[in-house]
Formats: structure tokens, C-alpha cells, sequence
């Protein structure tokens, strides 16, 4: 088995049906295994015995609009995939406090990751997504640094409650980080 977790874009918890309760639910129905969410913006940690994560997203994105009423983008990355892109330390020297905010921008296809730092000094919320999307279209979903941790931790959490082996997919190295000021 190896530990995935599907980055859903452009979940929000206003939504009854995107909920943690339901993810996990359709994520079980979909037959994986040692479902559990984290935080409530569509990130779904899980295992499965398939080492394809184009199979696995193409599964997630077929069965979302007919079990739970919505279509969106599902980006799986395999708990390696993860563990390597933290391990590069992209953010290395940059404190993870105001007014940095560190994000990371995952693609659909599986181009490298985007590591941006956005100084919110400079303004209210900023464009960022709209920036990321003009330039790279929607199959993109972006994460804060905090929220990459978190879902590494809980993939470790969940590693430790049953024995699993993961697989090593093809390495992929992040894109050089860049820097962004908030609008």
C-alpha cells in the first residue's frame, strides 16, 4: 500500500457536501483505505495498493459529480513525493510568520511545485490565485507551507497505525522559489 493525499481545489466548508465527514465516506466508498482529512480545504490522506496517481485522480474526479454533486480538480501526491519536497527546504531562512506567507502551488500535470513567499505587507488579501491561474490555468491547487506539514504529519500518524510499504515515484524537483507582494 502507499499513503497519498488528494489535494481538491476549491473546497470550502461552506458546502454540506464537503465536508471531512462526507470526504471520508466517499473516499472509503471509492476503496481506500485509512481515510482521514486534514483541515477543511479538501485534503484527503489515504492509502491504496494502486502506484498510479493519474488512475487514482481520473477515479476521484469521475465519481465526485455523480456521489457527492459537485466536479473538481483532484491532485494526488504519494507521501515520498511529499517527504522530498520538504526535505529540499525551500522556504530555507524564511520565517514562517507575518508577513510572510508561504504557500506552495501543486499542478496537475505534474510540473514541479511553486514555492512562493508573499509579503502580506503590502495590501489586503492577495491576487495570488487569480495570478496562478491566468498564467497556469485551474489545474493547479496551492497549500500554506503549515498545511504541507500538517498533512505529512498526519500521513505519519496514520503510517503508525498499520504496517505499509510506499512506493518511490519518479522524483520531481520544486521550482526555484519567487517571491510576490500582496495587492
Amino acid at each position: 500500500m502507499t499513503t497519498y493525499v488528494a489535494l481538491l481545489r476549491g473546497i470550502g466548508p461552506g458546502n454540506p457536501n464537503m465536508t471531512g465527514e462526507k470526504f471520508k465516506a466517499f473516499f472509503e466508498s471509492l476503496g481506500f483505505k485509512n481515510v482521514e482529512t486534514v483541515i477543511a480545504s479538501g485534503n484527503i490522506v489515504f492509502d491504496s495498493p494502486v502506484h498510479d496517481s493519474w488512475k487514482i485522480e481520473t477515479k476521484i474526479e469521475k465519481a465526485l459529480p455523480l456521489q457527492l454533486g459537485f466536479s473538481r480538480i483532484a491532485i494526488v501526491r504519494s507521501k515520498d513525493e511529499l517527504q522530498r519536497l520538504v526535505k529540499k527546504n525551500p522556504f530555507k531562512g524564511i520565517r514562517d510568520e507575518k508577513p510572510n506567507y508561504l504557500v506552495v502551488t501543486f499542478f496537475k500535470d505534474r510540473k514541479k511545485e511553486l514555492c512562493t513567499v508573499i509579503d502580506m505587507t503590502a495590501g489586503d488579501t492577495p491576487s495570488f490565485m487569480v495570478d496562478i491561474e491566468r498564467k497556469y490555468g485551474k489545474g493547479v491547487t496551492t497549500r500554506t507551507w503549515k498545511t504541507v506539514g500538517r498533512i505529512l504529519k498526519k500521513m505519519d500518524e496514520s503510517a503508525s497505525l498499520s504496517t505499509r510499504s510506499t512506493a518511490s515515484p519518479t522524483a520531481r524537483k520544486t521550482m526555484p522559489m519567487h517571491r510576490q507582494r500582496a495587492r
